[in-house]
């Protein structure tokens, strides 16, 4: 039996207990967003992927459409149609072919390493997504929906940045202490909705989203106090950390590839042992099937939330560590960039699975690495690429929509008939006899 199948069966044991209604909660308010989060979370994984294909093909249609060659052949389609749509084809596939080759492998640079050096830019990209999302998927599983991994990311960067320019210690134990600073800054954050939420019954998405613009707001006051701010600079930009306090490029100072990917990876593998390994990951897949079996089978509610939002903001902490201290190397008010919002798309687009998030994080990597190419090699938009994430979001929150289109649910219906008139038949041949 599987974990998972362990955890339903024990909040399905205390189903029937009338416990919802004696802390004062009301379970149907409760249950609704889980529903909703369960639905989303619910569907396969041929779903996701069929998701990501739509997606792209989408994406090409809008590249082809707002192609200048394909608007001027459109003038005379109905003399040569096969002109638009060879402009079309070679607009779609040309701007796709440079996001590879901008994202994965250019077999137009001069060296070797040069050709690679595309892939290492994605797992790069890709680092502080995989740890944020890995936040947001661990919420997700709890049936918490942490919306606030951009804030967590932003605490993380200003605790692990603040010692890696004020202290100045040893390689090893500087770095050590920026990486538990960035873990602990995110946590702090992530303590506060959880305790809301577990004392409270405050609704985790507002909090963690009012707490997005707290962490926004006071990191760009601290970079304008003496504290944080470089000395002799009028921007809001903080001291270059120390190169103790430096994330180790992993393969050579001619590629940004750093430590953090390797963190993330040791992330991801602790992420699933905690969740299908642990009593502790078993209880926070309990409470967020249902978190009233849950209380009534002897397990503290209260505690899980407030455990899974800690753990939840110290991953996207890390992911601000590898903003401040691997890629960027100094604090700014956009350290963050967009990594917090993104990260919720790829927790959905792996399922809350934390290989799937893994390889969901390398995917959106891939976007963000290979649009710049796209978009100087043939002059598409870099916006298309936030279309096609903003597809993926669409197509993953709505699996029957992505069935409908791949009719996937009839062809199982198709083959029902048959399996029944097979019971059918040997039901009668039992009967004969």
């Amino acid at each position: 039996m599987s974990a998972d199948d362990q955890a339903h069966r024990t909040v399905s044991a205390g189903a029937t207990s009338p416990d919802p209604e004696q802390d004062g909660r009301k379970p149907a308010a409760e249950n609704r967003s889980q529903t909703v989060l369960r639905q989303i979370l619910g569907g396969s994984s041929l779903v996701a992927i069929l998701a990501v294909v739509l997606s792209i093909i989408l994406g090409g249609i809008l590249i082809a459409l707002t192609d200048e060659r394909v608007s001027e052949t459109a003038s005379y389609f109905f003399s040569r149609p096969t002109d638009m749509l060879v402009a079309a084809w070679e607009a779609a596939s040309g701007a796709y072919i440079a996001l590879f080759q901008g994202a994965v492998f250019n077999p137009r640079a001069d060296s070797l390493a040069l050709m690679f050096r595309p892939l290492t830019e994605t797992l790069t990209v890709a680092t502080p997504l995989i740890l944020a999302g890995l936040g947001v998927a661990i919420a997700f599983r709890a049936g918490l929906f942490n919306i606030g991994a951009q804030g967590q990311i932003i605490l993380g960067a200003t605790f692990a940045g603040w010692v890696g320019f004020t202290w100045h210690l040893p390689f090893g134990l500087h770095l050590l202490l920026v990486v538990l600073a960035g873990f602990i800054g995110g946590a702090l954050w992530g303590f506060v909705p959880g305790i809301l939420k577990a004392r409270t019954g405050a609704h985790e998405v507002i909090v963690t989203i009012m707490m997005n613009y707290i962490a926004i707001y006071l990191v760009g006051y601290l970079l304008s106090t003496p504290a944080f701010q470089n000395p002799g600079s009028s921007n809001p930009i903080s001291p270059r950390l120390d190169d103790s306090a430096l994330l180790p490029q992993i393969l050579g100072p001619q590629f940004r590839l750093h430590l953090g990917f390797l963190v993330a990876i040791a992330a991801t593998y602790g992420v699933w042992w905690i969740l299908n390994r642990s009593t502790v990951g078993f209880e926070l897949r309990a409470v967020g099937a249902n978190p009233f079996a849950s209380r009534t089978a002897g397990i503290s509610v209260t505690k899980g939330y407030v455990v899974v939002m800690v753990l939840a903001g110290g991953l996207a902490g890390l992911a601000g560590v590898a903003q401040v201290a691997g890629t960027e190397r100094v604090l700014t008010g956009g350290i963050a960039a967009s990594f917090g919002f993104d990260a919720i798309t790829v927790a959905l687009l792996g399922r809350s699975h934390p290989w799937g998030v893994f390889f969901a994080g390398v995917l959106f990597g891939a976007f963000r690495a290979g649009g710049v190419q796209m978009q100087t090699v043939t002059g598409t938009p870099i916006d298309i690429v936030l279309v096609v994430q903003s597809l993926i979001v669409l197509f993953i929150a709505a699996p029957p929509l992505v069935k409908a289109i791949f009719r996937i649910d009839q062809k199982k219906k198709a083959k029902t008939p048959r399996r029944d008139n097979k019971g059918r038949k040997a039901e009668a041949a039992g009967g004969a006899a």
